[in-house]
């Protein structure tokens, strides 16, 4: 009786031990599985998911100056960085980007600024201005050892320069007239048609003073040995306008993208400032980035011109207190250059 007893509690110990070796092996399997599930959200499949969450934005340059603030940033979208998924086409032709900003192929472009306000105007508020990326480019060249210290020293000499019924030859008599100068008495203005005319100017006139967009100007610097920079068209703005700068190049963003898409815009702005924060701390790393993607063509060209391009990147309030007094002057000169006005406050992008 007793045996059978003790052969009872011992058989009960045994069940209870059983029953708490299952219960430990349980939660371990279960362990193992949600590891195994953490693994797999962790793994490639969410990087697919977090790489799918980024927008495909179409970004539009145009040779030249405005593009160079983007490509240190170019090259980061090549090689799979940027908060967003950035698609860069470059053309030659500003009607070419106009086109593709209007057809919607277009979502972000660099343009010049009164193109900005054409386009605001011709698409009925289609575009908004993002950032301005490039104030001025003009730089007043001489030759063997030439002395011109001031826009006043240009009187009775002959310049040459491009942009006829354009922005440099607004931007250049606005200076000249402040600077107590006529240009239609006090000098002679001889205008070229491209930029590449001008490179030839000293072969035959080494006396005379050339006004040149960059990177022309670092080309015609160059060639010629003794040349110099004597005066920037930047510098002789600031002199005398105190409410405006010569803010000549910017990004815009087609109006329904940003409103489908405004933290990729955000984003974009974002990654658009570190590129021209790359772009004018180590101008040599680039240059060779323009000549790969065909900004400028020759790197040392490039290398050599980026300080004098004055590449920034300038948003908000102090974008459209600046750059409307700018395109006050143009719209002086010439209405059509801005579409008939300073466009209004729906244009300007505040973040």
């Amino acid at each position: 009786m007793v045996f059978k007893r003790f052969l009872g509690v011992i058989l009960a110990l045994l069940t209870v031990v059983a029953m708490v070796a299952c219960g430990q092996s349980q939660p371990a399997d279960e362990t193992k599985e949600s590891e195994t599930k953490a693994e797999a959200v962790t793994g490639p499949a969410a990087e697919t998911e977090t790489e799918k969450a980024k927008e495909d934005v179409n970004v539009y340059a145009i040779t030249g100056p405005t593009g160079i603030g983007a490509v240190s940033m170019w090259a980061e979208a090549d090689n799979g960085k940027g908060l967003e998924n950035y698609h860069f086409t470059l053309v030659a032709s500003p009607t070419e980007v106009v086109a593709k900003l209007s057809n919607g192929e277009a979502d972000i472009a660099a343009v010049a600024t009164n193109m900005a306000a054409k386009l605001y105007k011709s698409t009925s508020g289609g575009v908004k201005i993002l950032a301005v990326n490039t104030l001025g480019v003009l730089q007043v060249l001489t030759n063997q050892g030439a002395k011109v210290g001031s826009l006043a020293d240009l009187k009775g000499r002959t310049v040459y320069t491009t942009g006829q019924g354009a922005n440099p030859e607004y931007v250049l008599n606005d200076l000249l007239r402040k600077n107590s100068v006529d240009p239609e008495k006090d000098l002679t203005i001889n205008f070229k048609a491209e930029g590449t005319e001008l490179v030839t100017v000293w072969a035959s006139e080494p006396e005379a003073v050339i006004v040149a967009p960059q990177p022309v100007a670092t080309a015609i610097l160059k060639k010629y040995e003794g040349s110099s920079i004597a005066l920037d068209l930047t510098d002789e703005w600031n002199k005398v306008n105190t409410d405006s700068e010569l803010m000549m190049g910017c990004v815009v963003v087609r109006t329904a993208f940003l409103e489908a898409h405004p933290q990729a815009v955000a984003n974009f702005l974002k990654d658009y400032e570190a590129s021209v924060k790359s772009v004018t701390e180590d101008p040599g790393k680039a240059g060779t980035l323009c000549a790969q993607y065909g900004i400028v063509a020759q790197g040392p060209v490039a290398t050599a011109a980026i300080p004098h391009c004055h590449i920034c990147c300038i948003t908000g309030q102090t974008m459209k207190d600046k750059l409307s007094g700018y395109l006050g002057v143009l719209l002086a000169a010439d209405p059509t250059s801005v579409g008939g006005a300073i466009p209004d406050d729906a244009f300007w992008y505040m973040g």
